[in-house]
């Protein structure tokens, strides 16, 4: 797998990541949320996560 692929997945995963996180921390904090966006982002951020585990496992196997 090409290397500008992985970072590129890399980067959207901790975007998504770190998006969900800053929401949820709104959350706690009591600050005008909703869940229905908060479920959003955790969908979309586990998404990325998917994606890239199935990066790295075609690239692990590729090289195995």
């Amino acid at each position: 797998m090409p290397s500008d692929l992985m970072d590129q997945l890399l980067a959207e995963a901790r975007y998504a990541r770190e998006r969900y996180e800053l929401y949820k921390a709104r959350v706690y904090a009591g600050r005008p949320t909703t869940l229905t966006r908060l479920r959003e982002l955790e969908r979309v951020s586990e998404q990325a996560e998917e994606r890239l585990r199935h990066a790295q496992g075609q690239a692990q196997g590729v090289h195995a």
